[in-house]
């Protein structure tokens, strides 16, 4: 069987990687310890990734220093002399299995800190003294000449333990707004000492500077790739801009970046890593469920017509048709997988042997990566639980087998079934529907929401592949349970919407749930009024937005998706609102549904109406819980499973149900 250009070898420099797949660079911030050095987690983390095929393996953010840009209070890997045996462990458990490492060196976060985050005084340093990111009333402090003197010399100390290691590059974090970045653009680079200036090869002395450290030091032959964005795509300071966007380019526009890495080349880069964004429009190098797949493969394109050294590209590139078609087109030379890698660590095995349907898909959501970092939780994964932790959470065939029922057929209960199923016990799955999903049956009408008819297919198939036995269009009663017998009962019998009790309804016919639009039960009129302004009512207001509806959405808090809801998707839905003129009123408090509309009370206190002809309660869910209730106290293993025992997204339906099951 001829396989596509996607598994052929390509070199980096002299280095020979065995296919065009990378493992993109993903903090591994909570799996390392204080000081910086590698937890064996790590470890396990990056070999599970090799075993599964990858070619090259790009390590998360490593500092080179932290005594200068400051080191945040998460822990975060700094490579020194005395961690540099696991370096060496990563570097030889890699090689077993044909793949390359390269190890991801950052001169830190600069004006991206999180001030609450630093050491000492809570100040960031950056290039100029300019606004920081989380906080606009913090004004970083500038690094003088010496200490950026000091930073380059640390760049090449620590390319110096890279190599010795027996790691087999480097990457350089230039991308996305970082401290590199920074001094290499305009807007944040306002110095006028020989790192910067309004020429463009004056801002890249600092980049230069270290390029030409790193070949001093190890030699023109060890590779240095160099992760950059060819594009801001922002509007100003902490004003991103969406796809749909026609804008001025704030930052880095095309012409400017294509120049920036043609010079990067002749200082001596062997490789680009390219992309677009920066934490200004987070959601762009990080790219959210908002996304469409290949968001940012056409800058790729764009760096390969202008330099001769291979180009990585990268963005939602989980899709395997779409991998392999933009290395077979010559769209780039590889392609990086950053969060599908955390899904499916196999991704590139089954893409080889053409088992699309069996990869786990990347929801996109964010929250098992990026917002666990950000709650201070190891790195992980919202569809894979074992990720971060794959020697001691993995799926391990059952000591004793058991009869297993399960009631629901949702995610939960699905995910239920499949670890059930691979640990060898019995299963028997009970759904009162005729068909599987639950609430994602209905979510994936959400034509905006890429991939989430992905996660529906692949449980499909596991079921079908698993040979799952399923019942469908069947309650489960007292006497289905005495004719099954089981040894263990799970209950997943989801969630249902809830109005807010302190509403006073009185007559208005227009008055539904976010389900009941969903599943189109009623006729939704022209002018719609959602009352909650969480996940739920913010995508709704959008979808019903595309269908020519006048929508505006009542939030009782000062501001919207405040729950459940990580950083980059929340940006970018709240955009996407703005765009297409959402009205959003906050600090509202609905007090009475009429015949005319709805009265709330505003910030001041005030009374008003606003009118509409459809009001939709997405006031959140209740878990439908009595049958679990009730069966707890007739059978001894009865155990309750996502939303019906109070889970609040498919990440609790999925981990809910994995973390019970590996158990059993």
């Amino acid at each position: 069987m001829k396989l596509p250009k996607i598994f052929s070898p390509i070199k980096i420099g002299n280095l020979e990687i065995k296919n065009r797949i990378a493992m993109a660079p993903m903090g591994t911030l909570g799996m390392v310890n204080q000081n910086g050095s590698l937890k064996s987690r790590v470890i396990d983390y990056y070999v599970e990734r090799a075993k599964g095929g990858v070619g090259l393996i790009i390590t998360g953010i490593t500092l080179v220093e932290k005594k200068i840009v400051r080191m945040p209070r998460a822990n975060v890997p700094l490579i020194f002399e005395g961690d540099l045996h696991s370096y060496a462990e990563l570097a030889e458990r890699v090689h077993y299995f044909g793949s390359k490492i390269f190890v991801q060196l950052s001169g830190g976060w600069g004006r991206v800190s999180r001030p609450q985050y630093l050491d000492v005084d809570g100040i960031p340093v950056s290039a100029s003294p300019i606004p920081n990111v989380w906080d606009p009333n913090v004004t970083c402090r500038a690094l003088d000449t010496e200490e950026v003197e000091s930073i380059v010399k640390a760049f090449g100390d620590a390319a110096e333990l890279v190599a010795l290691s027996g790691c087999d590059g480097i990457e350089l974090h230039g991308h996305e707004g970082y401290l590199i970045d920074q001094f290499m653009t305009e807007i944040w680079n306002r110095r006028d000492d020989k790192y910067g200036g309004p020429k463009l090869k004056d801002r890249l002395r600092f980049p230069t500077e270290i390029i030409y450290e790193i070949k001093r030091r190890l030699g023109r032959d060890f590779p240095i790739c160099f992760r950059v964005g060819l594009k801001h795509m922002i509007k100003g300071l902490n004003r991103g801009a969406l796809p749909e966007e026609r804008f001025e380019e704030a930052g880095r526009d095309f012409k400017e970046g294509l120049e920036l890495i043609k010079l990067l080349e002749d200082s001596g880069v062997d490789a680009f890593h390219v992309d677009k964004g920066c934490y200004d429009s987070w959601y762009w190098p990080h790219p959210p469920v908002y996304m469409k797949y290949g968001n940012m493969i056409d800058v790729a394109a764009e760096a390969k017509r202008v330099v001769k050294v291979p180009v990585i590209g990268v963005g939602r590139l989980d899709e395997a048709e779409l991998a392999i078609r933009a290395v077979e087109e010559g769209i780039a030379d590889i392609v990086a997988i950053g969060r599908g890698l955390l899904a499916d660590p196999l991704w590139a095995s089954k893409v080889r042997e053409k088992q699309y349907h069996d990869i786990t898909p990347c929801l996109g959501c964010q929250y098992g990566c990026m917002e666990r970092l950000r709650e201070k939780k190891p790195l992980s994964c919202s569809m894979n639980p074992a990720c971060g932790r794959e020697k001691t959470y993995g799926i391990k065939p059952a000591g004793l087998k058991k009869k297993i029922l399960i009631i629901g057929g949702g995610i939960a209960g699905m995910e239920a079934a499949r670890v059930a199923t691979l640990r060898g016990h019995k299963v028997k799955l009970y759904e009162m529907t005729d068909k599987l999903g639950g609430h994602l049956s209905l979510i994936e009408i959400l034509a905006f929401k890429y991939g989430v008819e992905k996660l529906l297919k692949y449980y499909m198939y596991q079921m079908k592949k698993l040979s799952v036995k399923i019942e469908y269009n069947k309650k489960v009663n007292e006497k289905v349970i005495r004719l099954e017998n089981p040894d263990i009962i799970l209950v997943a019998t989801g969630s249902t919407s809830k109005l807010p009790e302190d509403v006073e309804f009185k007559e208005n016919d227009g008055v539904m749930t976010s389900v009941d639009v969903l599943k189109d039960r009623y006729k939704v009129g022209k002018k719609v009024i959602i009352v909650g302004g969480g996940a739920i009512g913010c995508e709704l207001a959008l979808w019903l937005r595309y269908k020519g509806k006048d929508v505006t959405i009542l939030e009782m808090l000062p501001a919207v998706l405040a729950r459940k809801v990580q950083g980059a998707n929340r940006q970018m839905l709240i955009d996407m609102l703005a765009i297409n003129k959402v009205e959003i009123k906050l600090n509202a408090k609905t007090k009475e549904v009429t015949k005319k509309g709805v009265i709330y009370q505003n910030e001041k206190g005030e009374d008003q109406l606003i009118e509409g002809d459809t009001i939709v309660f997405a006031t959140g869910l209740k878990p439908i819980d009595t049958l679990c209730k009730s069966l707890a106290k007739k059978y001894p293993h009865v155990y309750g499973l996502g939303d019906c025992v109070g889970g609040e997204s498919i990440h609790d339906a999925i981990w809910s149900a994995y973390g019970v099951v590996r158990e059993l």
